[in-house]
């Protein structure tokens, strides 16, 4: 199977996912936590009248919150559902900064014109832990992302320490170290679907050709993984703690990689 064709497979998949996500991850305490500490980021990373470009883009949340910042998107997801979603809210919200969303699966943005330059691309929450060939991802951006623009990228971690704890005393040590084993077949809503975990060291080397690691920032790693929803919100004050001290946590070198995810801020490097 094609690179293309596997993307439109996992946008499959997650069309069944588009009916809940905003339910159950978007508007969940966890998700607007998690998703809080990462927009602390974005808006350090990008700034008002740049044009971006959005991988696995969702439901669009993000790009509402880019736009409101005067930050225009071109947004793109594998899932027609998703897509169809994003739309339906942006002629609610009708912001005064140009979004424009389209159905495209990571792996066919080598599609897009490159004479069409962007200041910067962004992923976030794992939509890129679903590529198998991150290093094609890499050379598609260098092309279509301005010389010396950031790529910001959220990726599930391979290491999940509240994770391993949970599911060890659980007495589920296969779940535990799931991710530990490089990629695994997660099941959504009935779906098989391959999920990968790079390293970090995996990641500079799929991306340092064409782009510079710059920081690290880890997200997750006091704020738990969406699946403890229902744990924080029996017990609110402990998860309030826990969302003060992520900020801290995230930015600690010895820690920052062992979230539920890590932020990566790359620099387009001179051709």
């Amino acid at each position: 199977m094609s690179q293309s064709n596997i993307g439109l497979a996992a946008g499959a998949v997650f069309d069944r996912l588009a009916p809940t996500y905003d339910l159950v991850f978007t508007d969940s305490r966890i998700g607007r936590a998690q998703r809080s500490a990462v927009w602390q980021v974005l808006l350090k990373t990008f700034r008002a009248n740049d044009h971006i470009l959005e991988l696995n883009c969702g439901t669009g949340e993000d790009a509402l919150f880019l736009a409101s910042h005067g930050i225009s998107v071109f947004a793109c997801d594998a899932s027609q559902q998703m897509i169809a979603r994003a739309e339906a809210r942006l002629e609610q919200c009708s912001p005064a900064t140009p979004i424009v969303f389209r159905q495209l699966p990571t792996e066919s943005i080598d599609s897009l014109d490159p004479a069409d330059r962007f200041d910067g691309a962004f992923s976030n929450f794992s939509g890129l832990n679903c590529v198998r060939d991150l290093a094609s991802v890499a050379a598609a951006l260098s092309t279509l992302v301005k010389s010396g623009r950031p790529l910001l990228l959220c990726f599930s971690t391979r290491i999940c320490l509240i994770e391993i704890l949970y599911y060890l005393l659980r007495g589920q040590p296969g779940k535990a170290l799931r991710r530990c084993k490089r990629s695994s077949e997660a099941t959504l809503n009935g779906a098989p679907l391959a999920v990968y975990y790079p390293s970090l060291s995996d990641l500079r080397r799929a991306f340092e050709p064409y782009f510079r690691l710059r920081s690290t920032t880890g997200i997750g790693v006091a704020i738990p993984p969406s699946y403890l929803e229902l744990w924080a919100r029996r017990h609110p004050r402990i998860f309030n703690m826990l969302c003060r001290l992520e900020s801290y946590l995230g930015t600690i070198p010895l820690l920052r990689t062992t979230g539920d995810h890590v932020l990566l801020c790359f620099e387009r490097v001179a051709p």
